[in-house]
């Protein structure tokens, strides 16, 4: 459909909790594939990426866009209904750092999501590692919290540069299969 702009750090509109996407009045499908083009589009630019949600893109609904391992996602009003007491640390980033910032932070290493599908199908489904990883932070996003958000003292911060001389690592303790 649309490559849209992806909101930066700052804008007041990533810290709002978005609205249910409702099936009787928005348009779904323009919705996932302005998300998946979007998504799509930031890859090829800067070779890196996994996932988008709406708030990125401007539009306060619940919805999430994910390709991983060649798998393209759709989740349509995702909820985190239950999250593992183990916990994994990570090297989370976001496009609404322009993927130049990355922030060590504490994930749930499994979780359970309640979502529907962009036909309005509903499901639930446990996700582990980068998958889980991964959701957190793009259900974050739907709720107003950006990844800095999770910082803990002694925080780590690094530049995108740092990060790729250390082997481009996401999850850094706490996850094996």
């Amino acid at each position: 459909m649309a490559v849209r702009k992806i909101l930066q750090v700052g804008n007041l509109l990533l810290y709002e909790r978005s609205k249910v996407v409702d099936f009787r009045s928005d348009d779904v499908k323009a919705i996932i594939l302005d998300l998946k083009d979007t998504l799509e589009d930031f890859m090829d630019r800067k070779k890196l990426g996994r996932g988008i949600s709406c708030p990125q893109i401007g539009l306060l609904k619940r919805a999430i866009y994910i390709i991983e391992d060649g798998m393209h996602l759709a989740f349509v009003n995702p909820r985190i209904v239950k999250r593992s007491r183990e916990k994994m640390m990570v090297w989370d980033s976001c496009f609404c750092y322009d993927v130049d910032i990355f922030v060590h932070i504490e994930r749930n290493r499994d979780i359970e999501v309640e979502y529907q599908t962009p036909e309005g199908v509903r499901k639930m489904e446990k996700f582990s590692g980068p998958l889980s990883e991964l959701l957190q932070h793009e259900v974050d996003h739907l709720n107003g919290i950006l990844s800095y958000q999770h910082l803990k003292k002694p925080m780590r911060i690094m530049k995108r540069v740092e990060w790729e001389k250390q082997g481009r690592p996401y999850i850094t303790q706490g996850w094996k299969k």
